[in-house]
């Protein structure tokens, strides 16, 4: 992977302690990019595993956690905004862990002078459930087809394929499961309009996208179990939206400032 240097890093979902995060791909993609600011927007450690005994900590889980503190003990500034999966931290809104700043919600001012309002995104969970959203086929059947999308990775990897997303496929295909995405995607750019900001970034439904509508930028970070994404704001203030790894040749969404706020394609890593 190439080495890259950034102004700031969005990432969330990572639920460690769950079997199905993808910490190898993680650890690469921190040791290779260098930003002045790292935002974790929630679900970073799987606490519900664990409080079920369904989750397993491994050496390679904390070295993610050794990598983030590492960052942030070496001038990256690190905001936690917890999630529903790691809900616990959020009793140390507006405080410090260490070096790493809590936050129930946050403010990124991009280099361009745009705010974006950050959180995880579950707080909208009571106006649109409808079920067990994953595909309303429940918690079980997404953790079992997420499971299966890690062993099928590894055997694409034996034949030299790039990482595949069966779970992300499979919810293009289902219409229930696209309609509680726009649903999550209307409520959260309503409410960060009503925080007087120009764009807004969270994770929660495992759905990377970059969007701008209205003048309005609509980010989700994706997710480190199933589509492997980061957003990215370059010194420039651009945006960008990658999945790691990346094909080569492969666009990737990069939406930059102007004032018509155009989005266009990126050349590759």
């Amino acid at each position: 992977m190439t080495h890259r240097s950034v102004r700031a890093v969005f990432i969330s979902d990572i639920h460690l302690a769950n079997l199905n995060s993808q910490v190898d791909l993680l650890a690469d993609f921190l040791n290779n990019t260098d930003m002045d600011q790292l935002y974790l927007l929630g679900d970073i450690v799987d606490l519900w595993k664990l409080s079920t005994r369904k989750g397993r900590w491994h050496r390679r889980h904390e070295k993610i956690l050794q990598l983030i503190l590492a960052k942030a003990r070496n001038g990256t500034e690190v905001t936690y905004v917890p999630g529903n999966h790691d809900p616990f931290f959020r009793h140390f809104a507006d405080t410090r862990l260490g070096p790493i700043r809590v936050e129930y919600e946050a403010i990124h001012t991009a280099a361009s002078g745009e705010r974006y309002l950050l959180l995880h995104g579950d707080r909208f969970d009571d106006d649109i459930y409808c079920g067990h959203f994953w595909w309303h086929l429940g918690e079980w059947a997404y953790e079992s087809v997420v499971t299966l999308n890690r062993y099928l990775n590894k055997v694409r990897a034996r034949f030299g394929k790039p990482y595949w997303s069966l779970p992300g496929a499979l919810k293009m295909r289902s219409k229930k499961a696209q309609a509680y995405i726009d649903s999550f995607e209307a409520k959260v750019v309503s409410y960060a309009k009503q925080q007087g900001v120009q764009g807004v970034v969270c994770g929660h439904i495992h759905q990377s996208k970059l969007h701008i509508e209205d003048g309005f930028v609509y980010a989700n970070d994706g997710d480190w179990v199933e589509s492997c994404s980061a957003l990215l704001e370059h010194h420039d203030g651009s945006l960008e939206l990658i999945q790691v790894p990346h094909r080569q040749g492969e666009p990737r969404i990069h939406l930059h400032p102007s004032p018509t706020w155009q989005t266009k394609r990126s050349s590759s890593i």
